[in-house]
């Protein structure tokens, strides 16, 4: 596996080895659980997948899933959450990059991305966008989180919010945008949940 972003990945790799994984709930946030309630199951993507909470909330709904993770330790311990929930068979999680899924098979009904995109820049972030548009059917749904910044932050946590529009524009119909805040320890972010729609 080819790692974007070495010390991103080192940084990641600890904080799972160390169990500092303030994101990681039971259950995954509100707008997943929203999706669950309005879409028909079929195959999901979990992009970043983490520790899984998603793809078995999913799972446990009917749902196919195939979780990928760049981080070991996470896969590890989302494989340890997947057996005790008793859905091995319905979900599968794959270490790997989000920025090459050549080892996955189209198309998926739903793309989820719980804050992995907005670690991206550059080549990395246009194979990373070019794997969704690849991957997600037409018709088919992408509920993205990210963390904001504005495009003259260079080196700030975050993703502009017009490269997102720009990134994703010819492909996907935006929904739904939702411009929020979010709280990580003592910082205070700027986020938005957006829900695209893949053109036909």
């Amino acid at each position: 596996m080819t790692t974007p972003d070495p010390p991103r990945f080192t940084r990641f790799q600890q904080r799972y080895r160390d169990g500092d994984l303030p994101w990681d709930h039971d259950l995954p946030p509100p707008e997943i659980i929203a999706v669950a309630e309005r879409l028909p199951p079929g195959r999901v993507l979990d992009l970043g997948c983490g520790t899984a909470r998603a793809s078995v909330f999913l799972a446990a709904r009917g749902w196919d899933a195939d979780g990928v993770d760049f981080v070991p330790e996470a896969i590890t311990m989302a494989e340890e959450r997947v057996h005790t929930a008793g859905l091995a068979a319905q979900v599968r999680l794959h270490v790997g990059s989000v920025t090459d899924l050549s080892f996955l098979v189209k198309p998926y009904d739903l793309a989820i991305d719980v804050g992995c995109m907005h670690g991206f820049e550059g080549a990395d972030l246009q194979s990373y966008a070019a794997e969704v548009v690849r991957l997600v059917r037409p018709a088919g749904c992408f509920l993205l989180f990210a963390h904001l910044r504005e495009p003259d932050q260079e080196g700030s946590t975050g993703i502009p919010d017009a490269t997102i529009m720009s990134l994703f524009a010819d492909t996907f119909v935006f929904e739904l945008v939702e411009h929020g805040t979010t709280v990580v320890g003592d910082r205070q972010m700027d986020s938005a949940w957006y829900t695209l729609r893949r053109r036909g």
